[in-house]
């Protein structure tokens, strides 16, 4: 019986907090779907206009020593 309840008792309990979560996660988009803006007043965007792309790349060249050392340093390091 101990053992029983050691195993049911979480397991309902899981199951039933990820019940209420997907409720409340549905119901929040639900609500912000639902959502008009009010005639005659601004809009007042939360974040600023975000980029559609990445940061430039950097890149830099590595001298013929630069490279021995970070070969060297690869091959301690995966040594262990």
């Amino acid at each position: 019986m101990l053992i029983l309840c050691g195993v049911a008792l979480p397991a309902v309990l899981i199951i039933a907090c990820a019940l209420v979560l997907a409720g409340y996660r549905y119901g929040l988009r639900f609500e912000i779907r639902r959502r008009t803006p009010v005639p005659g007043l601004p809009s007042l965007p939360a974040l600023p206009p975000q980029r559609t792309s990445g940061p430039h790349r950097e890149y830099v060249e590595l001298s013929a020593a630069e490279r021995a050392a970070f070969a060297g340093l690869m091959r301690r390091l995966s040594d262990g």
